[in-house]
């Protein structure tokens, strides 16, 4: 059985390459959602390139599209592209944009990257395969700066109002967006207790434990009764240390000197 832990690590390498190369992109909520990322991809979700062409299948959506470099890594790892693609990252003409782009980007659900917008289409999505009788799932990640866009809580109340119970959402709560903490900029806590008002399935998990995920992911799906959101506790930045809980980090790629450091960090983690 694979370690997830130290493939999160593999994949934290991946993602500090790819933006140093690109010497711009946002490293902080990049390093604080690829533990979710690998739980899904690598244990819950049926997406890999010999099925991503069918519709019966799971599927993901990255709401909070800024987090592009985590997903590139994990597709990549996957096999939908080469991984030296990764090193290609922001640049004219490459299949990596920084946000994704599901014309140009293989293994990608849904363009991303205007924030607020992703619960909707997974909404759509899990219209479609109750439609069709399909019991596969719909995954969808939400920064909880995110949060703050009215568009949200739209989509919220449809999925509740719809009983999607195929729809499960996870909210990458790590306290920071990119002008200051969520606090400063506009308060969103108490994000569970919102999620209920609207008539959702909460809980909540360690964003960066593989068995505390993988628990909360587990009662989600066994919840028949409407949508699900799990609120992942999470540190921006997680496993560089002199990125993490940054705030400046949000939209910074590190430079040659800084991207050694990180790298020989995350060497050692795995």
């Amino acid at each position: 059985m694979m370690n997830l832990k130290l493939k999160a690590a593999e994949l934290r390498h991946d993602i500090i390459q790819s933006l140093a190369a690109a010497k711009s992109g946002h490293p902080g909520g990049s390093l604080s959602t690829i533990d979710i990322l690998t739980v899904l991809y690598y244990q819950e979700m049926e997406i890999t390139p010999e099925n991503f062409a069918e519709k019966d299948r799971d599927h993901f959506i990255l709401s909070k599209g800024h987090a592009a470099p985590a997903l590139y890594a994990v597709l990549a790892d996957k096999g939908f592209f080469q991984k030296e693609e990764l090193l290609k990252l922001r640049k004219f003409g490459s299949l990596l944009q920084g946000h994704p782009d599901r014309i140009k980007t293989p293994g990608v659900d849904s363009s991303s990257g205007s924030l607020g917008q992703g619960l909707s289409i997974a909404n759509g999505l899990a219209l479609a395969k109750r439609l069709d009788g399909s019991q596969k799932g719909v995954y969808v990640l939400l920064g909880d700066g995110e949060l703050q866009e009215g568009q949200i809580w739209e989509a919220a109340m449809t999925a509740a109002h719809y009983q999607l119970d195929h729809l499960i959402a996870f909210v990458d709560n790590n306290g920071l967006q990119i002008d200051g903490t969520n606090q400063e900029v506009m308060a969103v806590e108490n994000i569970g207790e919102k999620f209920a008002a609207f008539n959702w399935f909460v809980l909540k998990a360690d964003g960066h434990d593989v068995d505390s995920l993988t628990q909360a992911i587990q009662q989600a799906k066994a919840y028949k009764q409407g949508p699900s959101v799990i609120i992942c506790n999470t540190i921006k930045g997680k496993g560089v240390s002199f990125m993490e809980n940054q705030v400046g980090w949000h939209g910074k790629a590190p430079s040659t000197d800084e991207a050694q450091r990180a790298l020989a960090e995350l060497k050692e983690a795995y």
